[in-house]
């Protein structure tokens, strides 16, 4: 059966040798009816031009400038886009997907992410773009929940596999 995993179900994926999401801060207050909150390692600006293309034999990706938090563990971020990595691994399985969505207290300060599909068969540490918009900008702690991943079971596992430049990143 496919559709949208229940905290049950996602508990159930957490058990054996290859558990769902691992590095959590703490699994029982990430864990939520619908999904698991990620939390905030790192914030890098974004520097340079990104070049994309049909078959990636083109493709660069934009550099990278990973941005200090303060001595309280803070980080003022103006207007803006910026990278976000997370402190979680996460590792697919063949039948199950992810969509990952800004946590609406982020959205409260007028900040978003822009994310893309966890798909089957993917592991690693992942990133996401972080757009803020309020004008004064916003305070981000290090280890802030700032996204749900939502995960999906597939009505069927997947011939193909996630097997991209991003596998294993960050780990």
């Amino acid at each position: 059966m496919s559709g949208m995993l229940s905290e049950k179900n996602i508990r159930d994926l957490m058990k054996g040798d290859a558990p769902l999401i691992t590095d959590c801060i703490d699994f029982d207050t990430q864990l939520q009816p619908n999904g698991v909150d990620m939390t905030l390692n790192a914030v890098m600006t974004i520097e340079g031009a990104g070049r994309i293309d049909f078959d990636n034999r083109e493709r660069r990706i934009s550099e990278h400038s990973e941005m200090a938090f303060d001595d309280g563990g803070y980080i003022h971020l103006g207007p803006g886009t910026y990278s976000v990595k997370f402190n979680e691994v996460v590792h697919m399985p063949k039948d199950i997907a992810a969509l990952g969505k800004t946590r609406s207290s982020l959205l409260r300060c007028g900040a978003c992410l822009q994310t893309a599909v966890w798909d089957a068969g993917y592991s690693g540490r992942s990133e996401s773009m972080l757009i803020v918009t309020n004008p004064l900008g916003i305070d981000l702690k290090k280890n802030a929940r700032i996204m749900q991943l939502i995960f999906f079971r597939l009505e069927s596992e997947g011939e193909k596999l996630y097997s991209g430049i991003y596998q294993n990143e960050n780990v």
